[in-house]
Parts: C-alpha cells; sequence; structure tokens
C-alpha cells in the first residue's frame, strides 16, 4: 500500500520498516504542526520557512503578543500551505506556569471536505 510521507517522529514498524501516514489529512496536520514548531532560519534552503512558536515563548503574553503570532501563522500558511484554510487561531497562557502557551488552530482542506484542530503545548 502507498504512503504520503514518513510518520515523526520515525519509528519502527515491522510492515513497512517504519510507521508511514497513509491518508492526506493526517499529513496535513503533520505538515502544519512541523510549519508551527520549525524556526524561521532552522530549514535548510528556506530560511524564512517557520512561525517559531517557541520564540514567543518569553513574552508577556498581551493582545499584542497574540496579534502578532496570529498574523505570523495566517502568513506562513497562505506562503506554505495554500490548499489551508485558518477557521480560528485561539491562545491561552496557564494560569499556573506563565511560560506555558497552548494554541487551538481550527483549520480546514475545502478540496476534500476535511476539517480538523491542532492543539499545542509550548
Amino acid at each position: 500500500m502507498s504512503s504520503y510521507a514518513p510518520s515523526l517522529p520515525i519509528t519502527r514498524d515491522s510492515a513497512d520498516g517504519f510507521r508511514v501516514i497513509r491518508d492526506f489529512p493526517t499529513m496535513v496536520k503533520q505538515n502544519l504542526k512541523m510549519l508551527l514548531l520549525t524556526i524561521p532560519g532552522e530549514r535548510v534552503m528556506d530560511p524564512d520557512y517557520g512561525v517559531g512558536l517557541q520564540t514567543f515563548l518569553f513574552e508577556a503574553f498581551t493582545g499584542n503578543t497574540y496579534s502578532k503570532m496570529d498574523d505570523t501563522i495566517r502568513t506562513q500558511v497562505t506562503l506554505y500551505m495554500p490548499y489551508v484554510n485558518i477557521e480560528d487561531i485561539m491562545f491561552s497562557a496557564a494560569d499556573q506556569d506563565s511560560n506555558i502557551l497552548n494554541v487551538a488552530l481550527k483549520y480546514s482542506i475545502p478540496r476534500i471536505g476535511a476539517a480538523d484542530l491542532l492543539e499545542i503545548t509550548i
């Protein structure tokens, strides 16, 4: 059976040698997660790729910071994943630890009629 990409993190699998992604929505979710977590300059041959959510971690979580993150996410998704529509982005800082940020991103893939939610805690 064919596959789209290796599943990250790479792990061993008795069927294929390593675990793979076999459906498009799962691959899109993995690629979106990698786009959000990659720091600009980290990807070889494409220094502009990535949102770098970790770089915002030690900033004061204010409306201005959330707005900047929202704009960066939307710009990067439009540029690198134009087949994905961002429906909503929600940010919340953990009360007990001010250095934890939760990001929930609702998105859709119109061409295949799929929608999903990606949640990341940094």
